[in-house]
């Protein structure tokens, strides 16, 4: 086994998990300056395009639900889901589960709305150049859900 193949030690781990968290908030920010640029299109700020995105893909759930899978405050993804309803992309249901908690659903317009977002995306996305493989994909998600890991212990209500 070569030394780049074995486990690093906790100090270098530190160190390549910084450079990591770097990339990672360069390519946060530049990746929200290009989702804002369509949000002239849309007008749909990140917040609810988190929340659309969640109910495109996962069907309808409640506002505490999707805070626990997006590690966001109840009360942020409400103001998102408040903002999604005022514009008639998601609405709310009742919920045999729960009486108290509503379940959001997407709406037809809402499904229009983020599928030419994600449809934009995802031609962005197209152009990620460097010859890219399956494993180094499968790599790079191995190691952010082993970041995403050392945070899971943090209450965000």
């Amino acid at each position: 086994m070569s030394d780049s193949a074995k486990p690093l030690s906790p100090d270098d781990l530190g160190d390549r998990i910084s450079e990591v968290f770097d990339l990672i908030g360069a390519l946060y920010r530049r990746g929200l300056r290009k989702l804002e640029q369509g949000e002239e299109v849309e007008g749909v700020s990140v917040g609810v395009r988190s929340v659309l995105v969640l109910l495109h893909r996962y069907g309808p759930m409640t506002v505490p639900q999707m805070g626990r899978v997006m590690t966001l405050t109840r009360q942020f993804v409400q103001r998102m889901v408040n903002d999604a309803a005022a514009r008639g992309w998601v609405e709310a249901t009742p919920n045999p589960a729960h009486q108290r908690s509503s379940l959001i659903r997407i709406t037809a317009e809402g499904q229009a709305v983020i599928t030419a977002i994600l449809a934009r995306e995802h031609a962005l996305n197209r152009q990620v150049g460097g010859d890219l493989t399956e494993d180094e994909l499968q790599a790079c998600v191995r190691v952010l859900k082993q970041m995403l890991k050392t945070f899971d212990h943090v209450d965000m209500d």
